[in-house]
């Protein structure tokens, strides 16, 4: 795809899974990554093309029940993506996107086999979960609070091989008391925002799992700071 110093992005189906502007998360990690000078290429791979199994971050964004069924069953078949998670790449998965990394998810009342790379499942809560979430984010990856908004009907269930990105602190998330979940490179999560416009240290951990770096150069974040305190005192922090 490309050589071997250059970043290299997938955002998977957005024919299928681009329902609420999560395209917003390529741009970013796209952007904060030129501006510290690392080059970048990204790739829009759509549902009737061969997934790539040698990019570095891939990117899966929220969509409806039909869409989310059809993503899950084509990457099963393909594998590209299961290849690519083997060999060391990062991914965030988003809503629709992060239930079908799960072993199960309900579309339109059917259960539906999801592609196993996170230990949980999903199922539908009794009540939409819609508006503001905010959650303390795992410890161990060093982040600030996560903030987002959500608006899924599911609640997913995490199983031993998983942990909670964050621990709920206003909203739904997975099911009132954790969101998302992580195991490896991988991280899914509810929040749309999209997440990286408002989690921009969520897009420079990404970042620093593809390029194997510790630490990035600090860049300017005048503009994200003041949407995140906007949107965390909207949430009640």
């Amino acid at each position: 795809m490309s050589t071997e110093s250059t970043l290299r992005i997938v955002w998977i189906y957005p024919d299928l899974l681009s329902t609420y502007g999560d395209r917003g998360n390529l741009l970013i990690l796209a952007r904060r990554a030129a501006v510290r000078g690392i080059p970048v290429e990204t790739y829009s791979v759509r549902s009737d093309q061969p997934m790539p199994s040698t990019a570095d971050i891939y990117l899966i964004g929220g969509g409806e029940d039909g869409p989310q069924a059809l993503a899950a069953q084509r990457l099963i078949t393909d594998g590209g993506l299961h290849r690519a998670v083997n060999q060391g790449a990062a991914v965030l998965a988003i809503c629709a996107g992060y239930q079908l990394f799960g072993h199960s998810f309900f579309a339109k009342g059917t259960k539906c086999p999801g592609l196993g790379l996170l230990d949980l499942h999903s199922d539908r809560g009794e009540t939409r979960a819609v508006g503001e979430i905010r959650g303390d984010i795992d410890p161990r990856l060093g982040l600030p609070p996560l903030s987002g908004f959500e608006n899924h009907g599911g609640r997913t269930h995490l199983g031993p091989g998983v942990a909670p990105l964050a621990r709920v602190t206003a909203g739904i998330g997975n099911d009132g008391q954790t969101e998302g979940a992580w195991n490896g490179k991988i991280l899914g999560t509810y929040s749309h925002g999209p997440a990286l416009a408002r989690n921009p240290a969520i897009a420079d951990l990404l970042l620093r799992w593809a390029t194997g770096a510790d630490s990035l150069a600090p860049v300017d974040d005048t503009w994200p700071d003041k949407l995140r305190a906007e949107r965390l005192a909207a949430a009640g922090a």
